[in-house]
């Protein structure tokens, strides 16, 4: 493999890892995409539920802390919902950097993203150095 990364800049392939390493990341990538599939469906749900609630508006349990405790809630589910879908199409960006054999490298750096990195943050385009500099 050495010899082919001085050639990856005038072929397709610039990721570091091998065809078996991305399948690796993918099945991560995969997991975690159906994950936060199944999340994002009861997020939807539950907001669903939230506005069905909200509309019904029995008589004895309307009262202005109430409806403002079921406001802030609805919120707290909107934004988790919305950092869900962002999650995911995160995650589907780098199953199509895998597709692309571009996975692996830093947007900043240019070089290996590790292993390690990409096993705990597999959507990631940064390497922990170009990470911990943007702080």
């Amino acid at each position: 493999m050495a010899s082919s990364k001085n050639e990856n800049k005038d072929t397709e392939r610039v990721s570091p890892y091998s065809d078996e390493e991305l399948e690796y990341f993918k099945e991560i990538i995969l997991k975690k995409r159906e994950e936060a599939k199944r999340e994002l469906e009861s997020l939807q749900n539950t907001l669903r539920d939230s506005m069905e609630n909200a509309s019904d508006e029995s008589a004895y349990s309307f009262h202005m802390a109430d409806a403002g405790t079921d406001a802030q809630e609805r919120e707290k589910t909107y934004m988790l919902f919305n950092r869900t879908k962002k999650f995911i199409r995160y995650l589907d960006d780098a199953l199509q950097r895998i597709e692309n054999k571009t996975y692996g490298v830093c947007k900043v750096t240019g070089k290996k993203i590790s292993k390690g990195r990409l096993e705990a943050v597999p959507h990631t385009q940064l390497s922990i150095d170009a990470k911990l500099k943007r702080k």
